[in-house]
């Protein structure tokens, strides 16, 4: 899928510094913080869904006995 990626002046340079010092394209830098940022979201998520079952277990016990 093609799509358009505005950035600041500042955004765009920083981006061209990162993908130089790692030796990568700017677009494969942008594609690796993509699904690094999707990667970390989902463990936050799962960490959270995971914290409140055991929390709130008791709770969720009796509702499902409902």
């Amino acid at each position: 899928m093609a799509m358009t990626l505005r950035l600041s002046d500042e955004q765009a340079s920083a981006l061209r510094a990162t993908a130089e010092r790692e030796g990568r394209s700017m677009h494969e830098t942008v594609v690796i913080a993509i699904d690094e940022y999707v990667s970390k979201r989902e463990r936050n998520r799962d960490a959270l869904i995971a914290r409140i079952l055991d929390e709130d277990r008791d709770v969720l016990d009796r509702l499902g006995s409902v």
